[in-house]
């Protein structure tokens, strides 16, 4: 039997439903990204350490950019071992995934099935679109 696995991902969290043996597991990775939002009338536009000045949203951006790499690395170990995935969700986090898997040097890119928009969902209803989408295979 194969090791199907549906991903709903977003900026927040990443849901991994695994169906196997007539099985359903869920598992859930947090993610640890910062989302601040930059005011042009709000806060310092950075500061000045010695005669350099130093750009907070640059080293936000900086920091961020690490931030999801790592996130993105959870869900692709999470998921090394699944025979087939699909992705769904809200925004770009999707799609960056996808981009991350494809850059992979393994195998786990010639598993990928599909990669889907989809609104915020709640647990269930994650359960049911993965269900939905190997059972139309």
């Amino acid at each position: 039997m194969k090791k199907q696995t549906g991903i709903w991902i977003d900026s927040k969290k990443a849901v991994i439903v695994t169906l196997e043996d007539g099985k359903e597991a869920v598992s859930e990775i947090q993610s640890d990204l910062e989302n601040s939002v930059y005011h042009d009338k709000e806060g310092d536009k950075g500061s000045f350490f010695g005669g350099q000045h130093i750009d907070s949203q640059k080293t936000f951006d900086e920091r961020k950019k690490h931030q999801i790499n790592n996130y993105l690395k959870d869900v692709i170990a999470t998921i090394s071992e699944s025979d087939e995935l699909y992705i769904f969700g809200p925004a770009d986090t999707k799609t960056k995934l996808e981009k991350r898997i494809n850059e992979e040097k393994s195998t786990i890119a010639s598993k990928l099935k599909s990669v889907e928009t989809a609104d915020s969902m709640s647990s269930n209803q994650i359960i049911a679109q993965v269900k939905k989408f190997y059972h139309q295979k």
